[in-house]
């Protein structure tokens, strides 16, 4: 059996609080890490261990929780693929702050084939894109947007055949967030009347 290691990290300017905030709110109604217009993740309470959620067709339980450093979601579904994703930040010594998505994954038998063919890249574009939101989030602006080849485009229309998003709101996704600005009707509501 083969085990995949897969990381995505991106250095930003900004202190380790303020980008662990980010891994505190994924999930939740403000989350401003996981990208709008893929399926949301999703848990069935607030971030802790053993707290069970997922994204799409993907199932984990969260297995570690550090508040604003670190969490660990072991896979449970689909079967035939064991290991976790987690999410960490490292402070650097300029100020700056790395994000890092940490994927390590066994698939098993055939599946190795469906990692290599849909999975990975799948899990590449939307990982990168989670660290475009991040550095929106901080930021304001990405300075190297992530863009999708034709590849993960045609997966993704094939995948969205799949896996519809329920009609939930005009431009919303299942988590209720505007799927080009990421932030919810709530959200929205605030800014319009000049609060944070």
């Amino acid at each position: 059996m083969i085990t995949v290691l897969n990381v995505h990290e991106r250095s930003l300017p900004a202190p380790l609080e303020a980008v662990g905030a980010l891994i505190d709110g994924l999930g939740g109604t403000e989350d401003r890490l996981w990208p709008p217009d893929w399926p949301p993740v999703r848990f069935d309470g607030p971030l802790a261990v053993g707290v069970a959620g997922g994204h799409g067709p993907v199932r984990y339980v969260v297995s570690h929780y550090v508040p604003g450093h670190w969490a660990r979601f072991r896979f449970t579904g689909p079967r035939g693929f064991d290991g976790f994703h987690e999410f960490s930040v490292e402070p650097l010594d300029d100020g700056r702050t790395v994000l890092r998505n940490t994927l390590v994954v066994r698939p098993h038998g055939v599946l190795w084939l469906g990692w290599l063919l849909v999975v990975r890249p799948l899990h590449d574009a939307a990982f990168r894109h989670s660290l475009d939101c991040a550095e929106r989030a901080l930021t304001g602006q990405v300075a190297r947007p992530v863009k999708w080849g034709w590849y993960v485009r045609l997966l993704r229309a094939a995948t969205a055949r799949l896996m519809p998003h329920p009609a939930d709101g005009v431009g919303q996704g299942r988590s209720g967030r505007d799927r080009k600005t990421g932030r919810t009707k709530e959200g929205r509501a605030r800014r319009k009347d000049g609060s944070p």
